[in-house]
């Protein structure tokens, strides 16, 4: 029976805990929170799971096999790689760290050690994205021109990190889960309405040496809460509204075709509109955390590849970065 600390239990841990507690072969052992208040709200729920307000605790208890990483995106790094270093698995939300480099460190403490290093890209395990990527990977679409996201609301306004990093990791993992190819170079541009230079609108566009392109509009200074991801094939296209109640995904017969044409008659181009049927997948219903919580499991006690591994939590964080680094330069496009 595998046991499993969370530490920090603000708003995704309650989730986390309820998940792992019905995970067949782990316990969660035990919860860390520095507020007094909250680990009271644990033991009433749970009173055999033992609560600590520090993470030394359980950093030394051999006893606790991995670790849930559930703490705000700067203390991922130090608390994973003390987990590793004392040889137990790792399981961290996104975004896995604050810089490349940190999470280049922590994948090869992992293999060092032989431990299991994971990301809580939780929208990689949704019934939707499954669907999506099994669409993508039959070529039902065909081949892949673009990805266009819309990740907007009225708040909450993060203190520590800005819209991209708060509210871009999702559909950043999303499209690199989908699409096996890394982008060659980022522009972003943003701008902070609140006087501390946290960006809460942004605009990314990510360019890649196919054909491919992807752009990313986040903010939390929305009057409506939008939620949409739209996919373009050569074939087919795609919708992705996680807002919507039951219909989430729509897969449309829709495309068009260039008739080529002689270099001097390039600007009397000849489109070939198709307007087809528009289908509505059956999507799973189970919980994307309890996928999670399985997945990771799975891959410590049967050795499995978690869908969300270090890799994509890797790539997501090399795109945040080349984000940052292209608002706070006003645009300029940065290589990745």
């Amino acid at each position: 029976m595998l046991k499993i600390a969370i530490i920090g239990y603000g708003y995704w841990g309650p989730n986390l805990l309820r998940n792992f507690s019905l995970v067949d072969g782990c316990e969660v052992a035990a919860v860390v929170d520095r507020r007094e208040e909250r680990l009271r709200a644990v033991k009433r729920l749970y009173p055999a799971v033992d609560v600590y307000t520090s993470a030394e605790e359980v950093m030394k208890d051999p006893s606790i096999d991995a670790l849930v990483v559930a703490t705000p995106v700067f203390s991922h790094y130090p608390l994973a790689s003390e987990a590793l270093s004392k040889g137990k698995h790792v399981l961290i939300e996104k975004p896995m760290t604050t810089s490349s480099a940190d999470a280049t460190e922590l994948i090869e403490l992992a293999q060092k050690k032989g431990r299991v290093l994971m990301v809580d890209h939780t929208f990689l395990y949704t019934g939707a994205v499954k669907k999506i990527k099994d669409i993508v990977d039959m070529g039902v679409i065909g081949r892949l021109q673009y990805f266009d996201s819309v990740r907007i609301n009225l708040g909450l306004f993060n203190p520590e990190v800005n819209v991209v990093w708060d509210l871009a990791p999702h559909d950043i993992s999303i499209l690199l889960h989908i699409n096996n190819e890394m982008p060659e170079s980022v522009i972003a541009t943003g701008i902070s309405h609140t006087h501390n230079s946290i960006e809460n609108i942004a605009y990314i566009t990510l360019n890649y040496q196919s054909n491919l392109i992807a752009h990313f509009h986040c903010s939390w200074s929305s009057p409506v809460k939008i939620r949409k991801i739209l996919i373009g094939g050569t074939n087919k296209m795609i919708m992705f509204d996680d807002v919507e109640p039951t219909e989430k995904l729509r897969v449309y017969d829709t495309s068009y075709k260039v008739s080529p044409v002689s270099d001097e008659d390039k600007y009397n181009i000849l489109v070939d509109y198709r307007l087809g049927d528009i289908f509505l997948p059956r999507v799973s219903q189970e919980e994307a955390l309890s996928g999670v919580a399985k997945d990771f499991i799975s891959a410590i006690s049967k050795g499995t590849e978690p869908v969300s591994n270090w890799k994509n939590g890797l790539g997501v964080v090399k795109v945040l970065e080349a984000a940052q680094k292209s608002i706070k330069s006003r645009g300029r496009e940065v290589k990745i």
